[in-house]
């Protein structure tokens, strides 16, 4: 009994340290990931830097604009995939930290959609003070809020190279609403408890119109399905966005990514907005019917668990090949 017992712990404990290995192997990138501390007029901000193993000459850089939610550099480690995808092709990658999160200053929920736009102009500009970087080769990469942030940026900034936008959103109330029902309606919701969520929607909406204040606020929809104060704060800043009067500045290649089954975001009216606004000659678009807001391949769509364990042990396997595969054609445009 006891050699049994022995035998079971040895085998528990060869699998483990197998398992550990392959996660160390798996999650270890072919790259070169620097911390930096970027100042800005709001702050300092810390990000990374991330470079190709031995680059020969100057590379041209992907800016990250983060979507919604307290993102660090990193994306919690989601990006590091893509960063890799980058620096295969020679590109450099830069991302920061939202402020307040992961070391950087100030508060990104009472920033509105111009603070982050004039954010991220600070730190392209401080990016063009770096040596390994081409300033004629910098652009941008960002998704979903991102959708009302580039188009902002590429005002401010007019030497922006190329644009890769991810499942953007356009109109801050329809892209609410949509994400609101289709939740529920993906979570099996009857109609009746969908009909009143959409009047719970439109209670809320008739408060951010007349500027309610945060005691008004959880008075009206009640304290267990309140926001926090600062994301009220948020919303208030930023329910007003609209993205289509500022995709029209657009005056460099845009590629634009949409997910067939994104339930965030409506990708028909995404495509209808961008293909009208932004002139043909600039704009790439790909839809991946199989695909969603991640742009997860299709078996892990809709697995949350299968989704961990691949992003645990298989981080390169979590994307749709297509997503990589097209940023890289375009970027070699």
């Amino acid at each position: 009994m006891r050699k049994k017992l022995i035998g079971i712990i040895t085998i528990i404990g060869i699998l483990s340290i197998l398992c550990i290995a392959i996660i160390l192997y798996q999650n270890t990138f072919h790259m070169t990931v620097t911390s930096v501390k970027i100042q800005t007029s709001k702050g300092v901000l810390e990000g990374s830097l991330i470079l190709p193993k031995n680059p020969k000459s100057k590379l041209g850089l992907v800016v990250f604009i983060h979507g919604d939610g307290p993102a660090d550099a990193s994306y919690n480690e989601q990006y590091k995939p893509l960063w890799e995808e980058l620096a295969k092709q020679g590109y450099a990658s830069l991302s920061w930290s939202k402020p307040g999160i992961g070391g950087s200053d100030g508060n990104w929920l009472l920033q509105s959609m111009d603070d982050r736009a004039n954010e991220a102009n600070q730190v392209i500009e401080w990016a063009k003070t770096l040596p390994e970087i081409d300033n004629n080769r910098i652009g941008l990469w960002g998704a979903s809020q991102a959708g009302w942030v580039i188009p902002k940026i590429v005002q401010l900034n007019k030497n922006i190279a190329f644009n890769i936008l991810v499942a953007p959103a356009v109109n801050w109330i329809d892209q609410s609403k949509y994400n609101t029902l289709k939740d529920l309606e993906k979570k099996g919701a009857a109609k009746d408890a969908i009909r009143i969520k959409e009047k719970e929607f439109g209670k809320e909406l008739e408060l951010l119109k007349k500027d309610a204040s945060y005691e008004e606020y959880v008075k009206a929809v009640g304290k267990k399905e309140a926001v926090s104060e600062d994301r009220w704060i948020f919303i208030k800043k930023n329910y007003k966005a609209d993205a289509t009067e500022d995709i029209i500045h657009f005056y460099s290649p845009v590629k634009l990514f949409l997910g067939g089954k994104d339930i965030n975001v409506d990708s028909e009216n995404t495509k209808e907005v961008y293909e009208k606004e932004v002139p043909s000659k600039l704009l790439n678009v790909t839809v991946i019917p199989t695909t969603d807001h991640f742009m997860l391949k299709a078996s892990l769509v809709d697995s949350k668990i299968r989704t961990f364990f691949v992003g645990l042990f298989a981080p390169r396997e979590l994307a749709d090949k297509q997503y990589y595969k097209e940023i890289e054609e375009f970027l070699k445009k």
